[in-house]
């Protein structure tokens, strides 16, 4: 029988708790609904007021992954959606705004994505985001000395940078901005990825091209499309063991020498949080948002 769980005055149905969902690790179901749980007052925010993407993996990385960007079928009527812009027409999406809407969403078993807008003003961003991504045989050490680069490229324009894991294999950069549309924060961001690659010819790189990535770092300034979303802080992602896109530290991307030394798992977020709090908090004051040069 699937418990019933009373999650801030309304009824969950929770299924499946002992499911392995991360075979290298044994962690299952249960545990994921856990880490949500005890992450929900960091995770939250940065939830808040932004149409979700979820991608989802009910059977584990393994399994079928695909993405719902839609209303799911069988949404409760008390979690909130709102209608939002696309250029086929408008859609209707969930917004996660509160703790019971954090463990529907998490029992679904998902990444949890979200634009770079809010859904009060979809036509202006207040996030700008750098996804730095490495071509094999290039590591997340190799996107650390890139954000460094970005880092204070960033700083001579007043924007300030914050780096988290994307929790696979690479490094997202997020600065507040205010005043411009997705288009502006786009051309901005290619620009600094023009930069980057100007600097570090041999390290950074701003094209896609697939034959021109080994070895370097793709500065991928497209996901500041208004379409596009990207991985939220803290969400777990779809792998064989349960990674996290971590908050981390200038001082922990300045240290990089190894990989492992910025790969973080459900387990490690507790200790985390206790010894740090929300590295990213500062993103979530508007007066800390920075019109774009």
């Amino acid at each position: 029988m699937t418990p019933i769980t009373e999650v801030e005055g309304r009824q969950l149905a929770l299924s499946n708790l002992e499911k392995v969902l991360y075979p290298a690790t044994g962690f299952t179901k249960g545990e994921v609904l856990h880490y949500y749980a005890t992450t929900a007052e960091v995770l939250l925010p940065h939830l808040r007021d932004r149409p979700v993407s979820f991608l989802r993996y009910p059977d584990g990385p393994e399994g079928q992954v695909f993405f719902t960007k839609n209303v799911p079928p069988g949404t409760p009527d008390w979690v909130t959606t709102a209608e939002v812009p696309r250029s086929e027409g408008p859609a209707r999406m969930v917004l996660v705004q509160d703790l019971a809407s954090l463990m529907w969403a998490a029992n679904l078993v998902t990444e949890f994505h979200t634009h770079q807008w809010p859904i009060g003003t979809p036509d202006e961003a207040d996030r700008l985001v750098l996804d730095l991504d490495p071509g094999p045989p290039a590591t997340i050490v190799e996107c650390c000395e890139v954000a460094l680069w970005l880092r204070e490229r960033l700083a001579a324009d007043g924007v300030e940078a914050y780096p988290k894991t994307a929790g696979s294999k690479g490094l997202h950069l997020l600065a507040a901005v205010r005043g411009a549309s997705s288009d502006q924060v786009s051309e901005y961001a290619k620009q600094l990825a023009v930069e980057a690659e100007r600097a570090m010819p041999r390290l950074a790189l701003h094209r896609m091209t697939r034959n021109l990535r080994p070895g370097k770092v793709f500065v991928d300034w497209s996901q500041n499309a208004a379409r596009k979303t990207t991985a939220t802080p803290y969400t777990l992602r779809a792998r064989t063991r349960p990674l996290v896109s971590a908050p981390v530290t200038w001082t922990e991307v300045e240290e990089c020498g190894t990989p492992a030394r910025l790969s973080f798992e459900a387990p490690d977020m507790g200790p985390r949080l206790q010894d740090y709090g929300d590295l990213l908090a500062p993103l979530l004051d508007g007066e800390r948002a920075t019109p774009l040069p």
